[in-house]
């Protein structure tokens, strides 16, 4: 048995090397998904464009208005009236506007309440809950500076200090980029297998294979150990993007998250292979891959929405997806350490969807053309 898995194996490795789409999907894809998503998605806001409407131009007014030129989460545009600054925010010129009333100096000066109002564009609403937590943190920065200037206690019957545990910095990438490695070994080990059964049937190879002496148990390790390997390479190098080029912090174990990630990607290349199995085309096993793994993986695995968010009914929809599990695993790895109340059971939940998807493969597939 050995001798004929080894002559699989290096048969399957010889087939990926006269192909170099292989090697492109299991370390060139990864590579670019990575950079494009690490680069390209943040859920961090800077540059707002801020329209700030001084209708009475003071040393005060001017004074909280450069709190917000100094900031590096705004680009402040100032106006003299509400009108040409509402009609920029209706044109999508502006993400806000910032007024300051006539009245806001001497009410500050008689220390009464300086209001102002903030008006924002409410159509991205992660970018106006974004806008308004800055421009209330700079305004009160402005504030507390104004009053002590006069030494004047600004009250504050609750004093709060906070702090980050996790992710100290509050970069998304930080959140974002683990994610993104599940979703990268997702898509990488559900092509690589779902294309190598469909390409046997197609090139009419598998008919050959299925006259020899292997048996199916042992076609299936020839078909999984040289993808398995290139997944992992492909891991490799996404972990060390994440570390060594986004500055992810790895806060837990390394070869924990190898043994999970091996776990993970047994249950990729089972997903594909059941697909192969199942679609004898290329391409319909190829679109199959993407829309049952990728897209479910991208939207219901908590790698950009909260899944306590959602509807009861999604949520037991997210526990039928892989990805779920590992990304749990992933970002308590790189962002929290070796937390064993997550990675024990979504471990767990990982090995048996592992088991359950090679059993169907075993199942479907059979020393039959038919």
């Amino acid at each position: 048995m050995s001798r004929r898995v080894r002559a699989l194996v290096r048969k399957e490795f010889l087939q990926v090397l006269r192909d170099p789409s292989s090697i492109a999907i299991a370390f060139l894809l990864p590579a670019a998904l990575l950079l494009l998503f690490g680069y390209g998605v943040s859920l961090d806001a800077k540059g707002l464009r801020l329209g700030i409407v001084i209708e009475h131009s003071g040393a005060e007014a001017a004074s909280c208005a450069g709190a917000f030129q100094r900031s590096r989460y705004f680009e402040p545009e100032a106006y003299t009236e509400r009108h040409s600054a509402q009609q920029d925010l209706r044109a999508g010129r502006l993400d806000g506007v910032l007024v300051l009333p006539a009245d806001f100096a001497a009410r500050l000066k008689g220390e009464r309440n300086a209001s102002v109002q903030l008006i924002v564009n409410g159509v991205d609403a992660n970018t106006a809950r974004l806008m308004q937590g800055y421009v209330r943190r700079t305004w009160s920065a402005c504030l507390q500076r104004e009053l002590s200037a006069r030494a004047i206690a600004l009250p504050q019957p609750v004093e709060l200090e906070p702090r980050v545990w996790f992710n100290a910095e509050l970069r998304s990438r930080n959140y974002l980029v683990p994610g993104l490695v599940a979703i990268n070994m997702t898509l990488v080990g559900a092509l690589l297998t779902a294309l190598v059964m469909a390409r046997e049937w197609e090139r009419g190879t598998l008919e050959a294979l299925m006259v020899t002496p292997v048996t199916l148990r042992e076609v299936l390790i020839g078909k999984i150990l040289p993808y398995f390997v290139l997944g992992m390479g492909g891991m490799g190098i996404s972990v060390a993007m994440a570390t060594g080029l986004f500055d992810v912090p790895l806060r837990g174990s390394f070869w924990i998250l190898l043994l999970c990630a091996a776990l993970f990607l047994l249950v990729a290349l089972g997903m594909g292979l059941l697909i192969s199995v199942v679609a004898r085309n290329q391409f319909v096993a190829g679109m199959a891959a993407i829309v049952t793994t990728f897209l479910p993986a991208f939207l219901l695995s908590g790698f950009l929405f909260d899944i306590d968010s959602m509807p009861l009914v999604v949520q037991g929809i997210t526990h039928l997806v892989a990805a779920r599990y590992f990304v749990a695993i992933i970002q308590s790895l790189f962002l929290a350490g070796n937390l064993w109340d997550v990675i024990l059971p979504n471990a767990l939940a990982l090995a048996v969807m592992a088991l359950v998807f090679f059993s169907l493969a075993r199942k479907r597939i059979r020393k039959r053309l038919d």
